[in-house]
């Protein structure tokens, strides 16, 4: 059982939605409740439930200041862009004792610090928070205490697991497992595009290439072997999977993941620029 204090989510969207559901799991309770908002009724209504409180500004001008009441724990799910304005607004209403955790990329713990006068941190989880399958990323600022940090982790171990990383990595762990998602699926889409050039229908190139890495992925998770060790294995000396794997290495995957990774790292820095 976890017992997290009372939780505001500013900014529901797929992010603050995903943790709100791990919020609402039966092995969680939070004393005091759980608030969040949302810019319109057509988002806030759905989230309402007895366990939360719902509010969305187009409806309640003042959501976040009501929503913050009695907060300890403050999540800012809101738009990178967003962060600075909402922080300056909400300021004052903040508990004295109230822990604000940021998801918002790029938005550095000095630039929200400068803002609120209490413990702020930055977390970066990615979507497969959405099943409880998170990896978060989870950096604190200048003022938090251990005590802090490990209350935000509990949070987002809600749904998943936590990495505690130095502020200067959280950028580089956002294009690993912030972006990762987006990198398996693009390979599951080509794959699958493949598998519908051989022939085979979109429905039954789904099943083969869906099903495939879900397999691979459960297995690496249970097995003692590492990806380089499974790949050996399923990899026959002068078979099929060897002359495959031998085109993918001439392509020069590695170096290719380092552009991108690179890309995406360039980028997180021009939003910490403002």
């Amino acid at each position: 059982m976890i017992t997290l204090p009372s939780i505001a989510i500013l900014g529901t969207g797929s992010m603050g939605g995903a943790i709100l559901s791990g919020l609402l799991s039966p092995d969680v309770t939070v004393d005091g409740g759980i608030r969040v908002t949302n810019r319109t009724i057509a988002k806030a209504r759905p989230l309402a439930s007895d366990r939360v409180q719902s509010f969305a500004l187009e409806e309640t001008p003042d959501a976040n200041e009501q929503a913050l009441a009695g907060a300890r724990l403050v999540l800012i799910g809101v738009k990178p862009a967003m962060v600075t304005d909402l922080l300056r607004a909400v300021s004052a209403s903040l508990e004295p004792d109230a822990v604000v955790v940021s998801v918002a990329a790029g938005v550095t713990t000095a630039t929200m610090e400068a803002l609120v006068p209490g413990s702020v941190l930055r977390a970066m989880p990615n979507t497969p928070a959405v099943v409880g399958k998170a990896v978060t990323g989870l950096s604190a600022g200048s003022r938090a205490t251990p005590q802090q940090l490990a209350l935000a982790r509990t949070l987002f171990e809600t749904v998943g697991t936590v990495l505690e990383v130095p502020e200067d990595k959280i950028d580089a762990l956002s294009t690993i497992s912030g972006s990762g998602p987006a990198y398996v699926f693009y390979l599951i889409e080509e794959l699958t595009r493949t598998a519908v050039g051989m022939g085979f229908t979109p429905e039954d190139a789904a099943t083969m290439v869906n099903g495939t890495f879900l397999g691979a992925s459960e297995l690496l998770a249970l097995s003692d072997a590492d990806p380089a060790e499974l790949r050996r294995r399923v990899t026959s000396p002068n078979g099929t999977t060897e002359r495959a794997i031998a085109v993918l290495q001439s392509a020069n995957l590695s170096e290719l993941f380092d552009r991108a990774t690179a890309a995406a790292l360039a980028r997180a820095k021009e939003l910490a620029a403002g």
